[in-house]
């Protein structure tokens, strides 16, 4: 299980990682991605903290984050929710205004981001410097797993019409597992008009125009997991896939 407060003392320079999770009806998913989350930034000794936004969810999401925030800590879990749903680009502007870290990560919490590979994410960062490192199902040993023919045509053909048209120098597009430097991140989001996940990949086109350097890190997307929301102190998991480096 891993620790509720953290017993590593923090890794690195003073760097502090966010982690915002916007939710929409996560109430199955929150509790083990949370759980992960805690497990990999105690592991690796990386400060953190976890801001969960949540847009007015009808199935209790936001009731079960106030439970893992009991369980590990108003320090390590912060909820700035919303009264409805309004957008993931107006989801990363609310949850920055509340970061502390001068790090940012953007992930899913439907399970279908491993937290296993944020060491790596961070550790490339500080290899080369990066303002931006995306993880990249389309290079390396990355890939998806999970996903019917239909959904791997559209990503691929966006990917690669995007690719041909602007050249951005990344890999990945509409992956949506990445990391940043802050004033980098509240830059982009703030010149972003797209809705969707045509967001992520005008993410990264901005970046480019903005000569923002862009590291990547292989990834496989997509577990599934079976939550016990009764017991948050004895989660279980099946995993679906997990060939990962």
């Amino acid at each position: 299980m891993a620790s509720r407060k953290g017993s590593h003392q923090s890794r690195g320079n003073g760097d502090k990682y966010s982690v915002l999770l916007p939710t929409y009806n996560e109430r199955e998913n929150l509790p083990l991605i949370v759980w992960l989350l805690v497990k990999y930034f105690g592991e690796s000794g990386y400060n953190y903290e976890i801001i969960v936004i949540d847009d007015g969810s009808p199935d209790g999401t936001l009731e079960v984050a106030e439970q893992l925030q009991r369980i590990y800590g108003e320090d390590k879990i912060l909820l700035r929710p919303r009264a409805k749903k309004l957008g993931l680009g107006t989801a990363y502007i609310h949850g920055i205004k509340h970061a502390t870290g001068n790090y940012v990560f953007i992930m899913d919490a439907d399970l279908s981001h491993h937290p296993k590979f944020i060491p790596e994410f961070i550790e490339k960062q500080r290899e080369g410097g990066y303002d931006l490192v995306s993880g990249t199902r389309y290079r390396g040993d990355g890939g998806v797993y999970g996903w019917d023919l239909r959904r791997k045509l559209i990503s691929r053909g966006a990917n690669y019409v995007t690719q041909v048209l602007l050249r951005p120098g990344a890999s990945d597009l509409t992956g949506s597992f990445r990391l940043y430097k802050k004033e980098v991140l509240e830059s982009l989001v703030e010149r972003c008009v797209s809705k969707g996940y045509v967001f992520q990949m005008e993410m990264i086109v901005r970046a480019r125009q903005g000569n923002y350097t862009i590291g990547e890190v292989w990834a496989f997307q997509l577990f599934v997991c079976f939550v016990s929301l009764r017991h948050f102190e004895h989660l279980s998991c099946q995993w679906v896939v997990c060939k990962l480096n």
